[in-house]
């Protein structure tokens, strides 16, 4: 977002000589900018060429086939049954994702992990990665940023970054990897980018990298690995491992609107009412063909007439997500939804509260509930992480009975 940072050494003048003070070779100036120089940026100065490679080879990503949603219905998905007992602590934040949902615009992945990730960038597009448990730092060319409970965390498309787990207890990712960039909502930015006064957040509430992180100068024949996901022909995501010859985080000093932060949704200010508030009032990021919206512990619907719990509703022009990260959520009580699942309602299905939710909520003065939810606006195919978390049941929990079971005599 267009929020000016500096950190380390810059030189007063942008494009101009920058050497170090005590050799007096000169810094390699490395422009990071979206949207082909016309759009937010960066300076970053390199002790060597960044652009230096000695070996490039194929990532393979896991194999999978998505699935459309078809014949459609909602679903259920137990995204903690897909790391059980002790697995996650072999696995990466990065390498060890399994994708739950996509389509062309957005793809939804799920990982426990115990272990630092690899050297990685995203060439494909913007993540926007949710902290459900855990703690760690992201480390990149920028610096760092101690991550925890309930973070936000936006890496721009290209930067390269590793996840480091610390403690003695999964860091769970949640992950929104985009075909495009990851801004806040822009009905709450002015024209120059500021957060404006409706914002549920501002930029005081954003934590950027400290740093810059400068790696030991490495022995002259040791090389570093850096895995990209980036795009090939027909629009599909593929993997290359790069391999460098000095290592990336080699940045003395950097500058400019672009670069990856963190917010805490324990930040988010809630917009309530008199009545239910849709979805928009708690949106927090979007990119192209998506937005991210949560909800947090609030007051609610004071009328007093009012139904707290949402109204049945189609979404037709959209595929609704929603992760349960933590609380009490009122509207799915009886559905088996719990913290860590995922819900899946397509568009041109109606959904809403589960049977009994509507009656009990009148009278409510306050939820104890956390969420985050993805709307997208093209159908979502069901991936390897939803076929293997799918719970088999969750279409049929409004009327209490599937296909195969005799209808009620009554």
């Amino acid at each position: 977002m267009a929020y000016y940072r500096s950190a380390g050494a810059v030189p007063p003048k942008r494009h101009t000589q920058h050497r170090d003070p005590d050799s007096g070779r000169l810094y390699y100036e490395e422009l990071m900018g979206e949207e082909g120089f016309s759009s937010d940026s960066s300076l970053l100065y390199h002790r060597h060429l960044p652009s230096a490679m000695v070996d490039s080879r194929v990532w393979h990503l896991p194999e999978d086939k998505p699935e459309a949603n078809h014949p459609l219905k909602p679903y259920h998905f137990r995204l903690h049954q897909l790391f059980p007992g002790e697995s996650w602590r072999q696995a990466d934040p990065v390498r060890d994702r399994r994708v739950v949902l996509g389509n062309a615009d957005v793809r939804i992945a799920y990982v426990a992990a115990g272990v630092p990730s690899p050297l990685y960038r995203n060439g494909t597009g913007d993540e926007c990665v949710h902290v459900e448990s855990g703690a760690g730092v992201l480390e990149s060319v920028f610096g760092s940023i101690e991550v925890g409970r309930g973070d936000y965390v936006v890496v721009p498309r290209a930067t390269t970054h590793r996840w480091l787990p610390t403690g003695d207890a999964p860091l769970r990712l949640y992950t929104i990897e985009a075909n495009s960039h990851i801004t806040p909502a822009k009905r709450y930015l002015s024209r120059y980018g500021q957060l404006l006064e409706h914002a549920p957040f501002c930029e005081r509430d954003l934590r950027g990298p400290v740093g810059p992180l400068l790696a030991e100068e490495l022995p002259a024949d040791t090389d570093v690995d850096v895995y990209v996901k980036h795009r090939v022909a027909g629009g599909v995501v593929g993997g290359s491992v790069l391999t460098v010859p000095t290592h990336p985080f080699d940045v003395v000093g950097w500058d400019g609107c672009l670069y990856p932060y963190a917010f805490n949704i324990s930040d988010f200010e809630p917009i309530t009412g008199r009545v239910h508030q849709p979805p928009p009032a708690h949106q927090v990021f979007e990119g192209t063909g998506f937005v991210i919206c949560n909800f947090v512990p609030r007051k609610v619907d004071y009328h007093p007439l009012s139904i707290p719990v949402p109204y049945y509703h189609s979404n037709v022009d959209s595929d609704e997500v929603m992760f349960y990260v933590g609380g009490d959520y009122e509207a799915r009580k009886g559905s088996g939804i719990a913290q860590g699942s995922v819900s899946l309602h397509p568009g041109g299905h109606t959904h809403g509260p589960q049977p009994g939710a509507y009656e009990r909520s009148i009278g409510a003065e306050f939820f104890d509930e956390l969420a985050v939810m993805v709307d997208t606006f093209r159908p979502l195919d069901l991936a390897e992480g939803a076929r293997a978390s799918d719970d088999g049941r969750y279409a049929w929990s409004w009327s209490g009975r599937g296909p195969q079971d005799p209808p009620d005599p009554q």
